[in-house]
C-alpha cells in the first residue's frame, strides 16, 4: 500500500466519522464498522480500475483504528512500559527502551498522521501547538510523560518528544542497587539532605538527572517543607509537608503566565525547608541567589560537562535574568552558599547494547580566595564503569558540624563517607 492510498484513506475516514459524530475514544467498535466499510468500498473501487488493491485489507483497518483513536503509530508505544522515550521526526519513529536500547517503531506512519497525534495528545492540556506558537512542552498522559514537540517554521519537519517518567520514582537506595552509588556515598548524600545542603545535580541530558533529584527528595526529612517548582512536571516523590508547583503558559491573548521564576520567587513566600527546582535554564536562577541566602536547603539540575561547568552555567543563567547585578556578585553568593554538586554522566555497557548511568563525582563548593569557585572532590570515578571511590576528604567545616549535628547517635561523617551505614533514618 503507498503512502498516497494510505492517506486518502485517512482523510476519507476521518470525514465520515466526524460526519457521523461518532466519538473513536467511546464508540470504537462502531468506528471500527465504519473503517471497515470504507475500507471494502475502496476495495471495490480498485477491482474495477478505480485504484491499486490492498494486499491486507485487515492491516489497513488496524492502522487506521490506530490513527482516528487519538494516539496513531504511537499507540503501542505508549502502552508498553518498558518505553522510556519515543522520538517522532517527521515520518519516522524511534523509541528509547528502559535498558537504553534505541529501536525503530515498525508500524507504518507519515508526517501528518504523526501530526494529527501529536496535537491531539496536547490538546488534552492547557497548552497549545500552532503556528503562532510553535514549540509547546506539556504534561501528558494523565501526567505519566511529558511532551516537547517543534513544528514548522521554527522546525523544517514536525519533531517530538514524549518522555515517560513514571519510572524516576527512585531513592538513594535503590540508585545504590543500579550501581549509580554506593553505599557509602549514599549515606553522606541523606545526612546532607537531613542537614539542609543545598546540592546541584549536573549532567548531560539523559544522565539521570531527574531521577537523582527525586532520589534526593525522597532522602529529605518527612518533617521538612518541601516546596518544588518546575516547567512541566515531571517529580512525583510523594511529599508529607509541601507541594509541586507548574509554570503555566500565556493564554491566547498573551496573558495570564506564570513562569517558573515566578514560582521560586512566591516559594520564598512560603516556609520552604527545601526549595526544589526541576531543571535551571534561565531567569529562574537569578530568584535562586535569594533562595540559597534564606536558610533553606536547594536542590536542583542543570545541564552540564563537568560540576564545575554546572556552577558556571547556574551564573550564566542568573545573569540572563537581566537585573544588572554584577557577576562577581552573583559568583559570590553561589560559591558561599552552593555546598555540593553531584555530577552524572552516561555511557556504554562493554559488550552488550544500553546505557549505564552512573554518579561521576560529588564535589564540595570550598571557601575561596577570590570571588570565583574552588571545588574538591568528595567521592570520584576514573571512568563509567569503575567504582565511586571516597577520596578522603571531607566538606567544608561548616557542612561537615551541620551534618554531624543531624547524624543519628553514634554515628560520625567519616565513618558515613567511608564505609555507609545501615540506618536509614
Amino acid at each position: 500500500m503507498t503512502t498516497d492510498v494510505y492517506e486518502a484513506l485517512r482523510r476519507e475516514a476521518l470525514a465520515r466519522i466526524d460526519g457521523t459524530g461518532l466519538d473513536p475514544a467511546k464508540q470504537s467498535e462502531a468506528v471500527r464498522d465504519l473503517l471497515e466499510e470504507t475500507v471494502e468500498e475502496y476495495q471495490r473501487r480498485a477491482h474495477l480500475g478505480g485504484g491499486v488493491s490492498l494486499v491486507d485489507p485487515k492491516s489497513t483497518v488496524d492502522r487506521l483504528a490506530r490513527s482516528v483513536s487519538g494516539r496513531g503509530p504511537l499507540a503501542e508505544l505508549i502502552e508498553r512500559n518498558d518505553v522510556e522515550e519515543i522520538f517522532v521526526e517527521g515520518d519516522k519513529v524511534t523509541y528509547l527502551e528502559a535498558g537504553g536500547s534505541l529501536r525503530v517503531a515498525e508500524v507504518p506512519t507519515t508526517e501528518e498522521e504523526n501530526r494529527l497525534t501529536i496535537e491531539q495528545l496536547i490538546s488534552t492540556t492547557d497548552r497549545r501547538l500552532d503556528a503562532s506558537n510553535p514549540i509547546a512542552q506539556a504534561r501528558i498522559l494523565a501526567g505519566t510523560a511529558r511532551l516537547t514537540a517543534v513544528i514548522p517554521p521554527i522546525g523544517d519537519r514536525l519533531s517530538a518528544t514524549v518522555r515517560r517518567y513514571a519510572l524516576r520514582r527512585q531513592t538513594l537506595d535503590s540508585l545504590v542497587g543500579l550501581g549509580s552509588l554506593t553505599e557509602a556515598a549514599a549515606g553522606f548524600l541523606r545526612a546532607a539532605m537531613r542537614a539542609s545542603a543545598s546540592v546541584i545535580v549536573s549532567g548531560p541530558p539523559g544522565a539521570g538527572k531527574t531521577s537523582f533529584l527525586s532520589a534526593l527528595i525522597s532522602a529529605a526529612p518527612i518533617d521538612h517543607c518541601v516546596r518544588a517548582c518546575e516547567e512541566v512536571r515531571e517529580l512525583h516523590v510523594p511529599l508529607i509537608h509541601g507541594s509541586y508547583y507548574e509554570a503555566r503558559p500565556p493564554s491566547l491573548d498573551g496573558t495570564g503566565e506564570i513562569t517558573l521564576r515566578d514560582l521560586v520567587k512566591v516559594t520564598l513566600a512560603m516556609r520552604p525547608d527545601l526549595i526544589v527546582v526541576g531543571e535551571v535554564r534561565g531567569a529562574e536562577a537569578f530568584e535562586l541567589t535569594r533562595a540559597v541566602n534564606a536558610g533553606c536547603g536547594l536542590a536542583c539540575t542543570i545541564h552540564a560537562n563537568s560540576a564545575p561547568d554546572a556552577l558556571e552555567a547556574l551564573v550564566n543563567a542568573a545573569l540572563m535574568a537581566g537585573e544588572n547585578i554584577p557577576e562577581r556578585v552573583v559568583r559570590k553568593i553561589f560559591s558561599s552558599s552552593i555546598d555540593l554538586v553531584v555530577h552524572l554522566d552516561r555511557g556504554g555497557w562493554p559488550g552488550r547494547e544500553g546505557i549505564r548511568r552512573e554518579t561521576a563525582e560529588i564535589r564540595a563548593v570550598v571557601p575561596a580566595l577570590h570571588d570565583d569557585f574552588s571545588t574538591e572532590p568528595l567521592f570520584a570515578r576514573e571512568a563509567i564503569g569503575a567504582t565511586l571511590e571516597w577520596t578522603g576528604a571531607l566538606p567544608p567545616l561548616p557542612l561537615t558540624e551541620r551534618i554531624e549535628r543531624a547524624l543519628p547517635r553514634g554515628e560520625t561523617l567519616r565513618s558515613v563517607m567511608s564505609h555507609g551505614t545501615a540506618d536509614r533514618w
